[in-house]
């Protein structure tokens, strides 16, 4: 089952970016990836993944995460 993920993580410059970008593609199971929000903080997560998995990667490798929503993916 696909979900969409929407995750905050503390992002200060481009390199954490485009680190926090590669974590996340590089998770089994996960189909597309992108930033959005205002200062492009919020990291959209679509898939077939495990969320808690992915944030504790986020966490380790980049900093700071939460998620802000779990859902399901039309």
């Amino acid at each position: 089952m696909k979900q969409k993920v929407v995750l905050k993580v503390a992002m200060y410059c481009e390199k954490c970016r485009s680190k926090a970008l590669k974590v996340a593609a590089g998770q089994a199971g996960v189909d597309s990836v992108a930033l959005d929000g205002k200062e492009k903080e919020k990291v959209v997560v679509i898939g077939d993944f495990d969320a808690v998995k992915l944030t504790n990667n986020l966490r380790k490798k980049v900093g700071a995460t939460e998620i802000l929503t779990l859902g399901k993916h039309n």
